[in-house]
């Protein structure tokens, strides 16, 4: 029995799975769709590149897990309020597929379809178990090795990456390689008279070539400086991969110290200063300021590598404070297990706690809390753009 992974996933996303999937997400079909397209072959391609890894036994396992869940017979299910987008069992699966590859992967599918971060991991999470799931039946139904799994999904690889849609390459988010497959050309008989024309003409285009470019570097250019430095940038909710295009002003921020930081007007960096230089701000419990930069693996405390640059700045800050002393508290939106929100909350306000000691101004934080949704002010099925603001990681200022 031949297992077409490529194909069976996708025909569980039919046109109704689609239109309940998008209305779910707040997205159009379209969006869905094109994310989907997307979504499938990159999830496949992460697990074949888990397959080639030699870690074929954990694969299996994952595969078990999945089937394990019913996946296979309520997909539907998690397009509900019930379901909450993704099933539980969906971070475990990404964590032990993609790694810390998960958030760079997800940001490129949603910039390439246009969805929510939140939809394009819903989507993600959808798949995943899926694909597993029917991993885990197929290997169960045909008492499936490690080595023959291994060599099946080896040899779908080349249809996986070739549905991937034109002006999306997920290689460099995975780390792997594709085969190019080309159509057959005939072999063509070689002149062996004609061998040095090749070579002459190349060496006369090259020639040419650098002319043009020795002619082009004598002209002068006009450099125009614009007066507002505003670039388009891309923000995250701290929370998830959610992607977001904003408008936002560059600004210098410079510490008593001299240490001058690129950072965003409104910001963290920027807000914070002009707190602490503040004579009349006081500190306590009733100033936050929110990180608007620090993000994490998904379902992880992992702060991804991208979010390291606002918490450098946070640490020269209080470098430059040696007397201010803050906490650390995170927050979850309604979305999903209350206790398991405020158990990850938890650990993600304890791994920006950590990061602030090792770089040597652990003795300045006073305290990391993870609250979970205790303080969201959105309900579960509220918006997208409203529940994203209820999941944050900020400061409060303590002393002065």
């Amino acid at each position: 029995m031949s297992l077409n992974l490529l194909d069976l996933v996708k025909g569980y996303f039919t046109n109704d799975m689609i239109s309940k999937a998008s209305g779910y997400l707040g997205e159009s079909d379209a969006t869905v769709r094109k994310g989907l397209d997307a979504v499938i072959p990159s999830t496949l391609a992460g697990i074949i590149n888990k397959a080639d890894s030699g870690d074929v036994e954990s694969l299996l396992n994952l595969s078990r897990q999945s089937q394990d869940s019913g996946i296979l017979n309520k997909l539907s299910d998690t397009f509900s309020s019930a379901g909450g987008g993704i099933p539980s069992i969906s971070p475990g699966l990404i964590s032990g597929i993609f790694g810390d590859k998960f958030g760079s992967m997800a940001n490129a599918i949603s910039g390439f379809a246009g969805l929510k971060g939140s939809s394009t991991s819903s989507l993600v999470g959808s798949v995943l178990p899926l694909a597993l799931g029917l991993i885990g039946k197929y290997a169960k139904d045909n008492n499936t090795t490690p080595s023959a799994l291994s060599s099946l999904l080896s040899g779908q690889k080349n249809a996986v990456y070739a549905a991937m849609p034109q002006g999306f390459d997920v290689t460099k988010y995975l780390g792997t390689t594709t085969t190019t497959r080309t159509a057959y050309q005939a072999p063509v008989e070689e002149k062996k008279k004609n061998n040095w024309l090749l070579p002459l003409i190349l060496g006369l285009g090259a020639l040419l070539l650098l002319l043009w470019l020795m002619k082009g570097c004598n002209k002068k250019e006009e450099i125009i400086t614009p007066v507002v430095n505003t670039d388009t940038v891309v923000k995250q909710a701290p929370l998830d991969t959610t992607v977001k295009t904003v408008m936002v002003e560059s600004i210098k921020v410079t510490l008593p110290n001299g240490v001058i930081l690129d950072a965003n007007k409104g910001g963290i960096e920027d807000l914070l200063v002009a707190f602490l230089n503040d004579a009349n701000a006081k500190p306590g419990n009733d100033n936050w300021f929110d990180f608007n930069d620090l993000n994490f693996t998904f379902g992880t405390a992992e702060i991804v590598p991208e979010s390291k640059k606002q918490l450098n700045n946070i640490v020269e800050i209080l470098k430059a404070y040696p007397k201010a002393k803050i906490k650390l508290g995170c927050y979850t939106d309604k979305v999903g297990d209350e206790a398991a929100n405020k158990k990850l909350s938890g650990e993600r306000a304890s791994a920006v706690a950590a990061a602030l000691k090792e770089a040597g101004v652990g003795a300045q934080v006073t305290g990391a809390e993870g609250y979970g949704s205790q303080f969201a002010k959105y309900p579960a099925d509220a918006p997208e753009q409203d529940r994203l603001k209820d999941r944050r990681v900020s400061v409060s200022v303590r002393e002065k």
